[in-house]
């Protein structure tokens, strides 16, 4: 698969940065398993096998680049194994990767990061030591090892603190309105701006919006544009619980193994009738409504990152308007910020956040940019926070 245009290539140098190379390849297939590549080289640095993680339930990278070796007619034994990420050590939904790459005759084993997950977190590494096997983790600082982590970034989150990586996506004017005062938008940033838009949602596990973007754009919120081997998930924060049935995201689950879930957080009185009703119906339609009220009668945005998390949820992708924007970063729940600027000045109009009047410069929230990028005409920020 083509690497997304919001991941550049990274060049395949041998041999980590090949695996690393791997690994990139299946950004928008794994979730919400981590993205790992690996390469087997033979004692004069030859590659003997290679290969990327698959679907969830699929092969992991070893056992691909194990594969790979075998199809070529390559002998594993005495070779070494680069991974993007400590292979892993319980059963899960396929078997112990350090098992494979033992019982293979690898003889050593490099890993640019350990993995976060309780069930390895070395224990991948001490089983292959175990079985004679030798191994090297790469400094964590280190450039390969950085990759990795961010490759994974919302894997890390997930495994590390329990909640999903959020990344609020915005696009604005240079003068950071998002549409004009009579709400026109479409469209503000170019076509180019949108697309690599759309990759973003395709890395992503569940994008999330908020029901008054729903009611007023009607929109689908899934991958157009080009070929995806699954839709990220849907998250609606819906208060009342003001989700129409005929609206469009309904329309866009799927079916099968890589079907899309929808889920709706509200906070709304269960013993209502009306609403128990309305529950109902959008039951029926195929989404799963979740009641999770926080003491102010909106939804508990902190309670709900934290269900998401259970529900598998790695990276977060906001598209949302300024009021649901500006929850969001007033309980400081935003991890990255990615904007689109155009530029144009637009003058009064919908600015990207809702936030509270400041007195002081000092109560500001306060971001880093992590990268700058030209999309077309326009701008690419990635923020993190400072």
């Amino acid at each position: 698969m083509t690497v997304p245009p919001t991941q550049s290539p990274i060049q395949p140098t041998p041999p980590m940065q090949q695996a690393l190379a791997l690994a990139a390849q299946a950004l928008w297939l794994t979730s919400p398993n981590p993205r790992v590549g690996c390469v087997i080289t033979a004692p004069d640095g030859a590659v003997l096998g290679q290969g990327h993680t698959q679907r969830a339930g699929g092969p992991h990278a070893e056992i691909m680049a194990l594969r790979d070796a075998e199809k070529h007619g390559h002998s594993v034994s005495g070779a070494t194994a680069w991974v993007t990420l400590e292979p892993c050590a319980h059963q899960g939904r396929t078997g112990p990767c350090c098992d494979a790459l033992a019982a293979a005759g690898i003889a050593r084993v490099v890993v640019a990061m350990r993995d976060p997950n309780p069930l390895v977190a070395g224990q991948g590494m001490a089983q292959l030591a175990a079985a004679g096997v030798q191994t090297e983790l790469l400094d964590a600082h280190s450039e390969a090892a950085q990759q990795a982590r961010e490759l994974n970034i919302g894997f890390f989150s997930r495994m590390e603190r329990q909640s999903p990586w959020v990344r609020m996506k915005v696009a604005t004017s240079l003068d950071g309105q998002t549409a004009l005062q009579n709400g026109q938008s479409q469209w503000i940033t170019g076509p180019e701006a949108r697309a690599d838009g759309h990759a973003w949602r395709a890395r992503a596990c569940a994008v999330l919006t908020g029901i008054g973007t729903v009611l007023e754009d009607d929109p689908q919120l899934n991958v157009r544009g080009f070929e995806v081997p699954r839709q990220p998930h849907l998250v609606v924060v819906d208060s009342k619980l003001d989700m129409p049935l005929n609206a469009k995201l309904l329309d866009t689950q799927g079916s099968g193994d890589q079907a899309r879930q929808i889920w709706i957080y509200t906070a709304i009185d269960p013993n209502n009738p009306l609403q128990a009703q309305k529950c109902a119906a959008l039951t029926a339609r195929g989404a799963t409504v979740l009641d999770l009220p926080s003491p102010n009668g909106k939804v508990d945005l902190a309670a709900m990152l934290r269900d998401l998390a259970r529900r598998e949820i790695n990276e977060l992708h906001v598209e949302a308007g300024h009021k649901l924007n500006g929850s969001f970063i007033r309980e400081g729940l935003v991890d990255e910020y990615l904007l689109y600027i155009a530029p144009q000045l637009l003058g009064p109009g919908q600015g990207m956040a809702k936030l509270p009047t400041l007195t002081a410069l000092t109560d500001s929230v306060k971001l880093a940019f992590h990268t700058v990028d030209r999309i077309g005409p326009d701008l690419r920020l990635l923020l993190r926070k400072a």
